[in-house]
């Protein structure tokens, strides 16, 4: 389950140049239920879900494939 995107200046970059785009997820998430939760809310395709742990924080870093624009789901979010 998505918790909230990160809205950092890193974070912001990556959307802006790699096409990821970073949200804190559940604790007890994996790879394959964030990157379905992401299809299904955000009507993407993810190539790839990379995940940091941060204490009792986890952050999921989610590469968007090439058709659609990681900076249109921030903008959705009013991250932009």
């Amino acid at each position: 389950m998505i918790k909230r995107p990160i809205t950092t200046e890193k974070a912001i970059r990556m959307i802006e140049l790699d096409n990821i785009i970073a949200f804190e997820v559940d604790p007890h998430d994996n790879k394959t239920s964030i990157s379905k939760n992401v299809e299904n809310n955000f009507k993407v395709k993810v190539e790839k879900v990379n995940i940091m742990n941060k204490g009792s924080r986890k952050i999921a870093y989610v590469k968007i494939n090439k058709k659609h624009q990681a900076i249109d789901i921030a903008s959705k979010l009013g991250m932009i």
